[in-house]
Parts: structure tokens; sequence; C-alpha cells
């Protein structure tokens, strides 16, 4: 995977990737929906089952669904990543469709850690970098809390000195 984006991308940047919990919190944070509607057209289909025998088809669905989810959001949480490079911030997500956010240190206005009562659960923060433009803020989300602090105040100091020589 990393060798396919930097070689699409055309970089060398060394990549870190996020906490394997954030993949954990994302796949329980699914669960939570999908499981109740699981159960719940398993119950429909137990009671109607004489009347509509189809509805064993439903809960059947909704479990394979949720199967091919949970796979994809563990494999989603894998594929960020951030490089700090020498002038600017490279961050990278996606499986099928690469995205990535080159965000310069010397446009950086402010930087962010947020950590939702789930994400302080598992140790988790998302850093948000916030720019003069709105097209590049961009977020590192499933980072665990010392290393959010450590990049925003790594990021806070780039930015500043960066910001100095304009």
């Amino acid at each position: 995977m990393s060798r396919d984006f930097n070689y699409l991308f055309g970089t060398d940047a060394d990549f870190n990737r996020v906490s394997p919990k954030y993949g954990l919190k994302e796949t329980i944070a699914s669960l939570t929906i999908l499981v109740p509607m699981i159960i719940v057209a398993l119950v429909f289909a137990i009671i109607f089952t004489s009347e509509v025998p189809w509805l064993h088809a439903i809960w059947a669905a909704l479990v394979a669904l949720t199967v091919v989810l949970v796979v994809i959001i563990i494999r989603q949480a894998k594929a960020i990543g951030y490089a700090e490079r020498a002038d600017d911030l490279l961050i990278r997500r996606g499986i099928m469709f690469h995205k990535a956010t080159v965000v310069p240190y010397g446009r950086l206005q402010f930087v962010d850690v947020d950590a939702g009562p789930i994400d302080r659960m598992f140790g988790l923060a998302s850093v948000k970098l916030h720019t003069a433009s709105a097209a590049t803020d961009a977020t590192i989300p499933g980072l665990p809390r010392a290393e959010a602090d450590r990049l925003r105040d790594s990021l806070a100091g780039l930015g500043q000195a960066n910001l100095a020589g304009l």
C-alpha cells in the first residue's frame, strides 16, 4: 500500500500510521447501529416466518453487509497516514481512491487536538489543521493522545517559524 501510494504521488516520504485502535473504535461505532437492526430483522423473521418466508433474507443480508463494512472500515483505517516533511505535512487516505493532502507549514493558522468520549476511552485523539483556505483544512484521526499532542506542538512551532519567514 505504502509503495503504491508513493509511486502514484511521487513522494519518498515515510508515512506514520494511525493507531490500530482507530479501526476498532470505528468498527464498534458501526456495530452499535447494525447489530440492533439485525436483531429486529431476525425477530420479525421468526415471528412472521409463516406469512412472509423471505424475511430471513433481510437479516442474512444485514449480516453480510456488516461483515463487508467491518472489513472496509479496518482497511480504511490502515490506509490513513501522515508524513512530516521539511516544508509541509502530507496526509494520505483511501484504499481504492487515494487522496493526498499537502499542508504547507507556513499556511497553518492553528492546530486543534480533539478527543470525544469514545476517543478518550480508547486513548485516541484527532489532530485538526486549520489554514487560511478552508479547502486545505485537514484532519488526522485516530492518533494516540501523546502522539497527537506531540504533533500539535511540533506543527504549531513549524507553522510559527515558517510564517515568520514570509
